[in-house]
């Protein structure tokens, strides 16, 4: 028999897909495996690791289920990487080659170039993605900047979403942003989320990531995530029902009381191959159609899922190797140790940073806004910033994490992914959401012990790098604002900004 052995990886759990669309039950032999090397590259939080666990474990039993023949190896056995756990699979089946997707992350994609086999080794293209790499590039050819407007409007041309009869967009608009940018003030109530019911096998798992890894962040008594497919599917019509209704109008909100809002947390399930994105798209699209959500709802979902997924996606197989290395503005200051304790007293960035560690769940806004702000207004070290997004958050791996967390938040790749820094002060987060009337500091003060860290982070951030944002025609009012201030009211602001760094953020001694 010509049988193959196929390698599943953790992230790649979807059947008739990929590696597996064209598996044979009565010849092929799956392996899988729980492995130091990819549950340690980075501080990951527990509950992505027990995710990750346990949705493998309960896809291996799918799979069986179906025929194959499956060697899974179990974390406890001691396997440092995937090379040895092949290498230990091939010495139980009398496979002839080695099929496997293609990875997400370069960094293993180069270790997997470097296998020595006796068997012929054959990477598949991912196709769980809307837009293959040879299509974004095509795309990109001859750009100076790969805006995602113009992509995200190819791609709802392809799929045929959200579009009209006449071949223009529904109701005449691309983009419903402006509609979909409303603060939090407690005005509505909130949906409760049902509790997800955890079998012996994902209790199994958690109970090994307790045990395994108790010095990672994550409190798994909290642990609520689906582990299967049929439950990731509940969580979706739990969104459309619940959530969708309200998601555009406060997308971008935040709230002190509720880390979820009316936010989808779906990501982790489509990026780990339990949701196809398409099919997610095309729900919310039904739902649209159906009348039971707002066109801008829609829109600004399926803009973040058939839009800026996959053109983050893109622009990491673009640019890397070597992307992960820019850091254009020069940041260096180290992460502080309140990052990994939330211990810090302004409000919003302690919420954040707690609801992240314990959970590993935090929504695009806090991770923009208010944790990536800061560190980009610091200067914090562009790689350890990066380190810690891909570890803390369990929809996180790093054609995701990099492009979001060094291009958009840190804006170390020079403008290459946005068209200006997203920098800004106490007063957006005061208007997005309701942190300030707890915190003990006002967004309305610059300088003085009450004052706002993030005012005077915010000029010094700009007045650092003035001769770039001169030259950024987005950036010339804001640079026109602080010339307009009076000299003893910028050595002011810059003096006491210099106190708040050495507080917050000190340089390496």
């Amino acid at each position: 028999m010509n049988n193959r052995l196929i390698l599943i990886l953790g992230d790649q759990l979807t059947h008739s897909r990929a590696a597996l669309k064209h598996a044979d039950p009565q010849q092929d032999v799956i392996v899988m495996a729980e492995v130091a090397a990819e549950a340690q590259y980075v501080l990951h939080n527990r509950h992505k690791i027990a995710l990750i666990f346990a949705a493998m474990r309960h896809f291996r039993l799918e799979l069986e289920e179906q025929g194959y023949r499956v060697i899974y190896f179990h974390y406890d056995l001691g396997i440092s990487d995937l090379r040895s756990a092949v290498g230990k699979a091939l010495e139980i089946c009398d496979a002839k080659s080695l099929l496997c997707c293609e990875p997400g992350e370069q960094r293993l994609s180069t270790e997997m170039e470097r296998w020595q086999l006796d068997i012929p080794f054959e990477r598949v293209a991912d196709d769980r993605f809307l837009i293959d790499h040879a299509s974004f590039q095509k795309w990109a050819s001859g750009r100076k900047q790969l805006r995602m407007e113009h992509f995200y409007r190819d791609v709802r041309r392809q799929y045929d979403l959200l579009m009209g009869m006449d071949g223009k967009p529904e109701g005449d608009r691309w983009n419903y942003d402006a509609e979909n940018r409303q603060g939090w003030r407690g005005k509505c109530d909130v949906p409760e989320r049902p509790a997800l019911p955890r079998d012996d096998i994902t209790e199994e798992a958690i109970a090994l990531v307790q045990r395994a890894f108790p010095d990672n962040p994550g409190d798994l008594q909290q642990f609520d995530y689906a582990t299967t497919r049929t439950a990731a599917l509940t969580q979706l019509q739990w969104f459309l029902e619940n959530g969708l209704p309200r998601f555009g109008q406060y997308q971008d909100a935040i709230s002190d009381d509720s880390p979820w809002l009316f936010h989808a947390a779906l990501s982790m399930y489509i990026n780990i191959g339990l949701l196809d994105p398409l099919e997610v798209c095309q729900a919310v699209e039904s739902s649209y159609r159906k009348g039971l959500c707002e066109l801008a709802a829609a829109e600004g979902f399926i803009r973040q899922i058939a839009g800026w997924r996959e053109y983050i996606r893109g622009v990491y197989w673009l640019h890397m190797p070597g992307y992960d290395d820019r850091n254009h503005l020069g940041a260096h200051r180290p992460l502080p140790d309140w990052f990994w304790t939330a211990d810090v007293d302004m409000r919003c960035l302690s919420k954040a940073l707690a609801q992240s560690l314990d959970l590993g769940y935090a929504h695009h806004i806090q991770r923009l806004m208010v944790i990536g702000n800061f560190c980009l207004l610091a200067g914090a070290d562009v790689r350890e910033v990066c380190a810690w997004y891909l570890g803390v958050y369990v929809d996180a791996f790093e054609w995701v994490e990099l492009p979001n967390t060094l291009g958009m938040a840190l804006h170390a790749d020079g403008g290459l992914m946005a068209s200006k820094p997203y920098a800004a002060s106490g007063k957006y987060i005061q208007r997005q959401g309701d942190h300030c009337k707890q915190c003990i500091y006002s967004p309305a003060a610059v300088t003085g012990d009450k004052a706002c860290p993030f005012n005077s982070l915010y000029w010094h951030f700009i007045d650092r790098h003035r001769a770039e944002w001169e030259a950024n025609p987005r950036m010339g009012l804001t640079v026109r604002n602080w010339t307009k201030k009076t000299s003893s009211e910028q050595t002011a602001i810059l003096k006491w900004a210099e106190t708040v760094l050495d507080k917050y953020c000190p340089e390496r001694a």
